[in-house]
This record gives C-alpha cells, structure tokens and sequence, in this order.
C-alpha cells in the first residue's frame, strides 16, 4: 500500500486564533502539573466560597428531595484531612483509570501481533479516501451505545486509520474524539443515556405533581436526523479547518507500506473466524434467560449490570481472541510467554497516563467534594430562571447555558439531576414539553464535552496525542477541539430551531409542546 499525502497536509498552517490557543496552551507546564495547580486553585477557591458564600438550595430528582448545599472547605482541617484520606482511593476510584488498563490489556495483543495494523491495511484498500473522515466520525458517535467504549477503542483507531493513508493522525483522533464526546447524545438508536436522562426527567415531574411520563425513545426521531448532521458537520470541520490548523504530520509515526502477506491474509481469516465464535458465544450468554443477565429492581432480567460493568473485559476479550488467533497464525506468539509479553508491552506505553490521570482524579474529586461545580450549576439554572425568556429564545437560552455549566461539571446525570426540578416544570408551564426541555439539554451538554478538561477522559486523549506528538498537549487538545464546539453548538442549535418551527415529532408520541 502506497502511502499518499492528503491535500489538506499541501496547505500552509493556519495562523490566527486557534494557534495562539495551542501556543499559549502548550506554553504551560506538563499537563499532570497543570492538574496539580488546579488543584491548589480549587482548594483555595474552596476555602475562600465557603467562607463568603452562601448555601443554595435546589431539588434533586434523583433524591427525590430538596437539597441544600454550601461549599466545602478544603483549606480547614476536615478538607486537609480529606485530601490525605482520599488521595489513593481518589486514583484507584478514577473510572477511565479501570476502563482504560483493562481494555488495553486486549489491544495490546492485537497492536503487538500486528493485527490491527494488518486489519487497518486491509480495510483502506476497500475505502473510498473522500469517507475515510466521514466513516470515523459516523463510528465514534455510533459507539456511545456501548458506554465508554468508545473512548478507548474508537479514538486511538482514528489516529491509526489517519495515519495509515498518509494524513496527520491527531486529526483522526480529532474526528473519533468528536463523534464520541461531542456527539455524545446523538445515535441511530435509543441506549442506556436516553433512559437514564428519561428517568430523570420524569422524577423532575413527579415531585411537582406533572402527571406527564418521557418515555426512553422520547427523543429518538431528533437524534437519528442527528446523528447525520453531525457526521456531516465534523467531516467538513475536520478536512476544512483542523487539518489546515495542523499542517504537515512531522512526528515519528510511519504505518507500515509493505503489501498484506500471504501468511497475514491467513491470519486475517483465522482471526475473523474466531471473533465470528467469539460473538456467537457472548450472543448466546446474553439470551433472554443467559447468565449475563441479572435481575433489576422489579426482578426483571436485563444487561443493565453488564453494560455497566461487564463490558470492558468483553473488549478486553473482543481483541484479545482474535489478536491471539493472528499471532499464532502469524507465529508472533509462539506460547504464554509471549501473549504475557504482548499485555506487559501495551502497560508500558500506559506509564506517562498513570502519572497523569493521578492528579488529574485528584482534581475532579476535590472540584466535587468541595460543590463548587453543584453551586455554579444552580446559580446558572436561577440565573436562566430570571432572565423571563419564553418560547424559542428560552429554549436558545438553556442550550447555551447548558454547554457553558458543562464546562465546570462533566456529568450530564448529575447535571441534569440539578437543573432537570428547575427547567422541566418551569418550561411545562410555559408550554413547552419535557421532551423538548430534555433534547435542548443534550445538545448543550454533549457539545463542550470536547474542550473541557473536567471531562473525566480528557488527560487520556492528551496521552493518546502525545503517542503521535510527543509536544502536543493540552493547549494542542483544546484548539483542535474548539472549531468543532462553535460548529456543533451552532448547527445543532439550528436543527433544533428548524424543527421547532416546523413543530416535528421529536420521538414516538413526543410532541414539542404541551396543552395546558
């Protein structure tokens, strides 16, 4: 396979704006002493909220209840004591920190026996290059069905696929990044966000005697159109503006130009098959009555457990087969020593995000133990509850100041738990449907995903880039990342606003507005 530079790596660097971010950004320290002055930043702020500030008081509807809250100190003697107490669990509790290691452990076999670079070949040969971008953004927003998955799986494959066709890999990673976070909410179908913010919603209503149920489809019809607008959207960001942004790849990387063997053509085949049993068995494990399911609340069997916690080992799993099945084909691993050899390779190359990912804990754990980001949630929906807009520009309004809270607090559940009791029975009254309240959230919350490092898998894309460049870092994340923010807050802004005016379904039985 011949290696062709792209027309967008022909181009002068852009200057301006973005540049001056990466700069600027890049200018600061390491990005794991970057999170440890943060740290200090939220301890002092801490101590200095909770000395001149004043509780709020809002109603939780995960709780069911009204909750008051103040800031926490971490500058006393409680917090000092917190900030020793809790450092380990803090690290070992980091939920990427799980996700990632176990993961890796499966692609690291695939990586080392050369199966993925081998499969990548192979695919490329079949793939037309003008969808190659298209095909890795479409990929990363369809991932999000499967949790995280797509973070650690989706996201280094795009730098890869980049890089294999001779374009810079950081705008791969860009692309996949974009369409798992920043399309977060999007999907072709309805999954395990859709029931969750759904069950939100509806307690929301519940505690102010709504009777008005959302169901988990209640957005669907809005986010398949999604899903297409998005893609299309990205792809155009990526090839116009980051590639340009980026300029020529001048890293160390080089995908392999050699034609596909006759021995990795076999190994191919004897990897697909048995990845082919591999999802035959886990198929059959999760039949109705399979032992993967396990009984929910009312005592229904479901893969809820699993899709929560199970998931990652079947990656693991999911690249560890075939992987396996290559190598032995190939004759890369030859016995036990070298499968062990391939995961202890693949934890290696993990070390620098170890170091980072420990202060970067320490400074979520403390921004969330202190409620500072609870406090400036609450002030932003007050706020937004003021101002007295109605109809489209309230609508406009909360998207806006959606993405902007999500900047200081990632979790779109905990989020929504704290503004879904202000918005949902506010806009209800208003006219306007808890389901429309819901999607207008979702748009705001999943499109500054991508620029805030709050979200709790932002340190590990920096370490994914830096395997491409070992000089980018935050401030190269950042400004890559911006251009697809503006563009998705925007036209997603304005498929909503289109849909509005036409009065669309938003999902079965989901009108826009209510009848009051």
């Amino acid at each position: 396979m011949t290696r062709k530079q792209s027309p967008q790596q022909n181009n002068k660097e852009v200057k301006g704006f973005l540049k001056t971010v990466e700069r600027l950004g890049n200018a600061l320290p390491h990005p794991a002493i970057i999170f440890f002055i943060l740290s200090l930043v939220i301890v002092v702020i801490s101590a200095i909220v909770a000395k001149v500030g004043e509780p709020v008081t809002y109603f939780d509807a995960r709780a069911g209840e009204e909750v008051t809250v103040g800031a926490v100190s971490l500058l006393n003697a409680e917090g000092l004591r917190y900030i020793f107490n809790s450092a380990t669990k803090n690290f070992t509790s980091f939920a990427p920190l799980g996700t990632v290691l176990v993961a890796m452990l499966g692609v690291g076999v695939a990586e080392w026996t050369g199966l993925i670079n081998t499969s990548l070949r192979k695919l490329l040969i079949g793939v037309h290059p003008k969808l190659l971008t298209a095909i890795v953004v479409f990929t990363g927003v369809m991932s999000n069905i499967a949790s995280d998955a797509g973070y650690v799986v989706v996201i280094p494959l795009g730098a890869l696929l980049f890089a294999s066709v001779g374009r810079h890999p950081i705008a791969g990673l860009a692309a996949a990044f974009v369409g798992v976070s920043g399309g977060f909410s999007a999907n072709l179908i309805f999954g395990t966000t859709d029931a969750l913010l759904a069950g939100i919603t509806n307690e929301a209503l519940r505690g102010v005697g709504i009777e008005h149920e959302v169901l988990t489809t209640a957005n669907w019809y809005f986010l398949v159109v999604s899903t297409f607008l998005l893609v299309i959207i990205g792809t155009l960001v990526t090839e116009k503006i980051v590639e340009k942004n980026l300029g020529p790849y001048k890293g160390k990387f080089a995908a392999s130009e050699d034609n596909i063997t006759e021995v990795e053509n076999r190994g191919l085949r004897n990897a697909g098959l048995a990845l082919l049993a591999y999802i035959v068995v886990m198929a059959l494990l999760m039949l109705p009555n399979g032992p993967l399911r396990s009984p929910d609340a009312d005592g229904n069997l479901t893969l809820n457990e699993f899709l929560g916690n199970g998931l990652i080992p079947a990656i693991l799993l999911l690249f560890l087969v075939p992987g396996l099945a290559y190598g032995k084909t190939t004759g890369k691993i030859k016995n036990s020593n070298d499968l062990v050899e391939s995961m202890t390779d693949a934890m290696k190359s993990m070390g620098s995000y170890l170091v980072l990912a420990f202060f970067a804990a320490q400074f979520i754990n403390y921004f969330s133990y202190s409620n500072v980001g609870t406090i400036i949630s609450v002030k932003g929906a007050q706020f937004l509850e003021r101002v007295g807009f109605t109809g489209l520009p309230l609508v406009i309004s909360f998207i806006f100041i959606t993405a902007f809270l999500n900047l200081f607090m990632a979790s779109a559940s905990a989020k929504w738990a704290i503004m879904a009791p202000v918005f949902v029975p506010m806009m209800y009254r208003l006219g306007l449907s808890p389901e429309l309240t819901q999607i207008a959230y979702r748009i705001g919350d999943s499109t500054t995903n991508i620029i805030t490092p709050l979200m709790s898998y932002f340190a590990m894309i920096v370490v994914f880039a830096k395997r491409y460049d070992k000089d980018a870092g935050l401030g190269t994340l950042i400004s890559t990342m911006i251009p697809y923010s503006i563009a998705f807050l925007i036209f997603w802004s304005l498929l909503l606003v289109v849909w509005y005016l036409l009065g669309l379904p938003l999902g079965p039985g989901a009108s826009l507005f209510v009848n009051m």
